[in-house]
């Protein structure tokens, strides 16, 4: 009997965003690195970039449509213009029952074949997949218009073991 195959160490990188077109440029230069089968889990206060970031994936990816934040509808899917995966874009906030809730949006069948990226979803899709892509933005909170990001990639699992995020540098 084989032993089990050792975790892989997450694969992590920090980087200062300071303005939503380098957010943007963040999203677009992750999506080079994405491929179908891809789950992006973004997290970070209201306001912080999520959705700008996922604006610059689909641009990067080449997707159908304009990327708006799918709170209200939950998930919104953006069909490939060309050979590359569709972008499932969902947001878990108004969701309260985990994967039981999350289930409904049939992100697993999609998942082998799309890109999902999935807002607020920290306790509620890691059990779709063992190999995912966190997001995590901070950004100073109160009365502020300060646009500085704190932006933490954290690539978990076999699929990002090798993937140099370093690379993502804005």
């Amino acid at each position: 009997m084989e032993a089990p195959a050792a975790p892989h160490n997450p694969v992590e990188t920090q980087l200062t965003v300071t303005s939503p077109e380098q957010m943007r440029e963040l999203g677009r230069r992750l999506a080079e690195l994405l491929r179908a089968g891809d789950l992006v889990m973004l997290s970070g206060e209201l306001g912080a970039g999520k959705t700008t970031l996922t604006r610059g994936l689909g641009e990067g990816l080449g997707v159908r449509g304009a990327v708006t934040s799918p709170t209200f509808v939950i998930a919104r899917v953006h069909p490939p213009l060309g050979d590359g995966p569709p972008l499932v874009h969902a947001d878990a906030y108004r969701l309260s029952g985990g994967l039981d809730e999350m289930e409904d949006l049939d992100l697993d069948v999609s998942l082998p074949d799309s890109v999902i990226v999935v807002e607020w979803g920290e306790g509620k899709v890691e059990e779709l997949t063992e190999d995912r892509m966190q997001v995590v933005i901070h950004r100073a909170v109160g009365d502020t218009t300060d646009e500085v990001r704190q932006v933490t990639l954290t690539g978990l699992g076999e699929r990002w073991a090798s993937v140099d995020l370093e690379a993502l540098a804005v």
